[in-house]
């Protein structure tokens, strides 16, 4: 990690949410459909299911809106570059804002062990959460508020309600 007075500054949020909506835009125009992380991982499973047993994820369903014709072409293939896209974008802002280090962020009375295993958990959660809400915060937040769904609104309340309960209860651990 670079010293304090080379580190840049967060983008401003306003300007950051004025490019993830045009991005949004875009995405909508390119591809016919929003983004959501979680979509490429159903993507992975459903291809890896199809390599083993094509005719049962052909007729499952779930599996099936993965391998079903739009005009020619399988537009959910395209999530399958934006999981690496972030990584490599995550990256390279890190450079460039010298904020790329080995870091485990944590309060002071959370051990290293007990952050993994929560960050751990919390992942299983989150993503169990998201194919029972039939997508993650992007696509449900992001696509589906954008789209003015009001399942995708009440998520978004939820998600803030949630963070503000359960800050009350863990914020000594990060004091």
């Amino acid at each position: 990690m670079k010293p304090k007075e080379s580190i840049k500054p967060y983008l401003n949020p306003y300007i950051a949410g004025i490019l993830l909506g045009l991005l949004l835009l875009a995405t909508f125009f390119i591809s016919g459909e929003g983004f959501g992380a979680s979509g490429a991982f159903s993507k992975l499973v459903a291809d890896a299911i199809h390599i083993v047993s094509p005719k049962y994820a052909e007729t499952q369903i779930y599996l099936s809106k993965y391998f079903q014709s739009h005009g020619g072409a399988d537009h959910s293939t395209w999530l399958l570059i934006l999981v690496p896209g972030i990584l490599i974008g995550g990256f390279f802002s890190g450079v460039w804002s010298g904020r790329l280090g080995k870091a485990l962020e944590k309060g002071p009375r959370v051990t290293n062990t007990q952050r993994l295993i929560i960050a751990f958990a919390g992942g299983i959660l989150i993503g169990f959460a998201a194919r029972l809400a039939r997508g993650c915060t992007s696509g449900q937040g992001l696509v589906g508020g954008s789209l003015l769904s009001v399942g995708s609104w009440l998520f978004l309340f939820s998600i803030f309600a949630g963070g503000y309960a359960a800050a009350y209860f863990v914020r000594k651990q990060w004091i």
